[in-house]
């Protein structure tokens, strides 16, 4: 059972590969919308003020941080290099990037610099989980790694 949770995907039947994949990009999107609830009503702090309210709590971008970080090191041990930030990082900056354009426009918009940022926080964030994972990977001599470290 434990080699059919952590081995190697690229070991395991294509259907069984692909329904992981499936399962990893819908865990990282639900993680993102617990965590960062979308409120679409969008009200003002106080009369007069410029700041709306944000159903967003440090609590919420912790635990999407942690649910991210401990997914990305699943993939990485258990998939080639580029697919965890495909099935981890993608999802969450694609709802992200749907709920800034979904809010109205300001004077001076901020939001596409700051889905930029967070964009590139993520995907480094789940590239250092997936590189430390990898490094606790068992590789056999028939990976395509070994390959290329073969004909140096």
């Amino acid at each position: 059972m434990t080699e059919k949770l952590m081995g190697h995907l690229s070991d395991r039947p294509w259907t069984e590969r692909w329904l992981t994949r499936l399962l990893g990009a819908a865990l990282s999107s639900a993680a993102y919308l617990l965590c960062l609830p979308w409120d679409l009503r969008n009200r003002v702090e106080s009369p007069g003020s410029t700041s709306e309210t944000t159903p967003v709590t440090g609590l919420g971008v912790a635990l999407l941080a942690v649910t991210l970080l401990l997914l990305a090191a699943y993939f990485g041990r258990r998939d080639a290099l580029a697919w965890p930030l495909l099935l981890v990082a993608a999802p969450p900056a694609t709802l992200m990037y749907v709920s800034f354009r979904t809010h109205p426009e300001a004077d001076a918009s901020p939001w596409s610099l700051t889905w930029a940022f967070c964009t590139l926080l993520i995907a480094a964030g789940v590239m250092v989980a997936t590189s430390v994972a990898r490094r606790f990977r068992q590789d056999t001599g028939d990976s395509m790694d070994g390959l290329i470290y073969a004909h140096r």
